[in-house]
């Protein structure tokens, strides 16, 4: 059941009792060594359901608890007996303060009017607890929480309040705290917690890992085979030498799990170099050992715990160093493997979409390649063999070779194109401006760099998209500028407004005006382009009068019924969340109704444009565009709970505003090479390669298409693609961790704990805007008459540089 199977204090004990969420417990029931060491006392999955208040789920574990103590009152029964043997551990698994922090956000009443149940319930658990034992002190309480969480009720990332927790210890066996003189505060507090009033008590912070070796040491038990854990003698209410020899075991644990880990790599490892540390001269564990023993054995308990401590740290820093071991080796394979890719997909795209004809006399597979190119490969092949060799040697895993295949295929392959790339030289020296490329790539590299910090701190989108408002219709000629005025001019807008999102934080509560009216912004937008469908919607080729206005009627009903869809959701949407949290359920009807939403507005596109339908190939391409983006409106603002909606409108205008711009560029361009072609807008007349007529250029010239292969001009287009497919990703949150956007989102249509079902949801709404990016940038490519999958293949390449 568990991903890597792992020791545990649970397994470690005579027995433990458990109870809580079906989540968790059986992680360690199926992973200990004897199932029936370990009991669970679990909830059905069905209670851990976001839209009521989450302190049900400790109402319940606090009720099975007291059932459980009734029970095991009964003189005379197995389970009074196995009560009262020692070593054995109660753990109760209180997750309603967690569920109410996701459902309600951290300082909601029902979050903090969990807080003060726990508190009460975890005192009457405690009193039950010694009245059973009748008050003998030999129980000890350990009460901590596995991660924190923020103010927006997420917990995925590793900010502070994420991952500190809290540890209260008391009990058989720990030391009790002393209060600092009056007016003194103790050790260990900062800013943090300087707001607790509990100054006058010492701090005593430790890592989570810590915990495990406590516990074991608490009741009396071996540390678990795993732990990393350090045992933090300060929490001990024991002897000195009691400590000392405590931790003593603790080193020895650690230290033979150092051991472990020398021998695996140096049993493989054909060149072993051993953690350095480790085997100095005056320092090597089996002579710090030796002091530890001494120490003890002269009383000096608190020396020979600080030598354990040290050695304890010295192991750790071992096994993580063994843990790295192979990364030099696969850092450089991965990387060469980077390159590798770089290089073959960009000769590639050379070799077939800005060439425009082979220059050696071969033809077809062969052209560009060395003569002698199965020396090459058969060179590749022995380079490869002996790192399988290698690998095998050292017992390494089998992916271990697919890293290395991947580069030695891509060098060999460059290597074998040699002739290409003297080619490419050659031609590069016979150039009359040979400053222009280089100072392409310079800034194409310069704003891929870009993109990365923008990883770090999404306001360089905001930068992006005023640099682009500004200088890009300035940019153009004052002819272009004359033509299209109102287009540039929608464009510097909506770049601005657009700018506005990524400088919002992502840390947002629910806002249901910010739904409805970003809801309003795309409903009316589909009213809109359904009022001025006429002119964009195409019968199909050869069809008669008749089919031809059937044809047109449907078309402009699709946009109807989708624009109705999405003003149901964004009605829908708020009304679900008001009534889940008046009833404190989810209404079935209501969940209904948005899935149905979500299914049909998702699927009308594809069935409306698959080969069901014939007329789909003749679509006007705005038509195209515009269905698919009404279509994923719908479940996107099913799936928004705060201007997540308005930057999808925003956002999707910015898109056609980019096509239409690119589009008129490009027959710009054309005519000032007398070679107009006429402006298409079906997507079967958007072909590749298309010819022009003939009184549209002059006699013996070139059709605009026909010689067309990728320029300079291009890298903007992909770069603008590029970094259209970054804002979308991070237009309303980071990417880079999920714990950004809001689980709140799914919670009208599932919440029912179910992380499989919610993280498809939630992957879903961060896709939908690069489907529309995908969808614009496919039409662009067509536009532009460029070859299928060229720019993108270029964009696909060069990323990787920032890899």
């Amino acid at each position: 059941m568990n991903p890597v199977e792992f020791d545990s204090v649970f397994n470690e004990s005579r027995h433990t009792w458990s109870f809580g969420s079906p989540d968790i417990l059986p992680m360690f029931a199926e992973g200990a060594s004897d199932r029936s060491r370990v009991d669970t006392f679990m909830y059905p999955p069905e209670f851990e359901d976001f839209s009521g208040n989450g302190d049900r789920l400790d109402t319940w574990v606090f009720d099975e608890a007291s059932r459980f103590f009734a029970n095991a009152s009964q003189p005379g029964s197995k389970l009074s007996a196995m009560m009262h043997e020692d070593q054995i551990v109660f753990f109760f698994h209180l997750l309603g303060i967690d569920s109410n922090g996701h459902g309600f956000k951290p300082y909601s009443e029902e979050y903090l009017g969990n807080i003060r149940y726990v508190d009460s319930g975890v005192q009457h658990l405690v009193e039950q607890f010694e009245s059973y034992y009748g008050n003998d002190g030999k129980t000890a309480y350990v009460f901590t929480a596995d991660h924190g969480m923020n103010d927006r009720g997420a917990h995925g990332d590793g900010h502070p309040d994420n991952t500190r927790t809290p540890l209260i210890v008391w009990g058989a066996g720990v030391a009790k705290t002393a209060p600092a003189p009056s007016g003194v505060t103790a050790p260990g507090h900062d800013a943090f917690s300087k707001g607790w009033n509990l100054g006058q008590y010492e701090r005593k912070d430790v890592n989570q890992a810590d915990i495990a070796p406590l516990m074991a040491s608490l009741i009396g038990i071996n540390f678990p085979l795993n732990s990393v854990g350090t045992l933090p003698i300060k929490y001990l209410n024991a002897s000195d030498e009691f400590c000392a020899r405590a931790a003593q075991t603790n080193a020895l644990q650690v230290l033979e799990q150092y051991h472990v880990k020398h021998d695996q790599k140096q049993k493989t490892e054909m060149f072993f170099k051993p953690y350095a540390p480790m085997h100095q001269a005056t320092n090597r564990p089996e002579q710090i050992l030796a002091r530890i023993r001494q120490l003890i054995d002269m009383r000096r308990y608190e020396q020979a715990e600080q030598e354990c401590s040290q050695l304890i740290k010295m192991c750790i820093e071992g096994l993580r160093y063994f843990q790295r071991y192979d990364w030099l080796l696969l850092r450089s394979i991965v990387s060469m493997g980077y390159l590798g890719w770089i290089m073959y997909s960009l000769l590639f795209i050379f070799k077939s979409y800005v060439l425009l004809a082979p220059t050696s006399r071969d033809s077809g597979a062969n052209a560009h390649r060395l003569g002698d190119s199965g020396l090459v490969a058969v060179i590749g092949l022995l380079v490869f063999a002996m790192f399988s060799l290698v690998f095998y040697k050292q017992h390494s895993p089998g992916m271990y070779y697919a890293y290395v295949a991947f580069p030695i295929y891509f060098w060999t392959d460059i290597l074998q194109q040699l002739p290409l790339i003297q080619h490419l030289c050659s031609s590069y020296l016979r150039m009359a401006v040979r400053w222009r490329p280089i100072a392409f790539a310079a800034i194409y590299v310069l704003i891929l760099e870009a993109l990365v910090y923008a990883y770090f701190d999404r306001r360089v989108y905001s930068v992006a998209f005023g640099i682009l408002a500004a200088t890009w219709p300035l940019s153009v000629s004052a002819k272009f500028r004359r033509q299209h005025t109102m287009l540039l001019a929608t464009w510097s807008g909506f770049c601005l407004v657009t700018s506005v999102f990524t400088l919002l934080p992502v840390e947002r509560n629910d806002h249901l005006g910010l739904v409805i009216a970003g809801g309003v912004l795309i409903t009316l937008s589909g009213l809109v382009a359904w009022y001025f469908s006429s002119s964009f919607t195409l019968p199909p080729l050869g069809a008669s009068p008749k089919q031809a206005r059937e044809a047109i009627a449907i078309d402009r009903l699709v946009i109807l019924v989708e624009t109705l869809l999405v003003g149901i959701a964004t009605f829908l949407g708020p009304i679900t969340s008001k009534e889940t949290e008046r009833r404190g359920s989810l209404p079935r009807l209501h969940q209904l109704a948005c899935w149905a939403i979500l299914i049909v507005s998702t699927l009308l596109p594809f069935v409306h444009g698959s080969r069901l339908n014939r007329s789909a190939r003749d679509q006007h391409y705005l038509y195209r565009l515009v269905t698919i983006y009404l279509a994923f409106a719908a479940p996107f603002v099913l799936l928004t709970v705060s201007y997540e909606s308005i930057f999808y409108f925003s956002y999707s205008v910015v898109l056609l505003l980019w096509l239409s711009i690119e589009r008129a560029l490009y027959y710009e361009k054309a005519e000032n090479q007398l070679l107009a072609p006429t402006e298409q807008t079906r997507l079967s007349d958007l072909a590749l390669q298309r010819s022009i007529s003939s009184t549209a250029r002059p006699k013996g010239a070139q059709t605009f298409a026909a010689s067309r292969t990728l320029g300079l001009s291009d890298m903007r287009t992909s770069i603008m693609f590029l970094f259209f497919v970054n804002v979308a990703f991070f237009g309303t949150g980071n990417v880079a961790s999920l714990a950004s956007f809001s689980i709140d989102s799914v919670y009208r249509l599932i919440t029912v704990f179910d992380p499989f079902m919610m993280s498809v949801l939630l992957l879903f709404k961060i896709f939908i805007p690069f489907f529309l990016v995908s969808a614009v940038f496919g039409v662009l490519n067509r536009s532009l008459e460029l070859p299928p999958f060229s720019l993108f293949l270029f964009v696909l390449s060069t990323t990787d540089v920032m890899t």
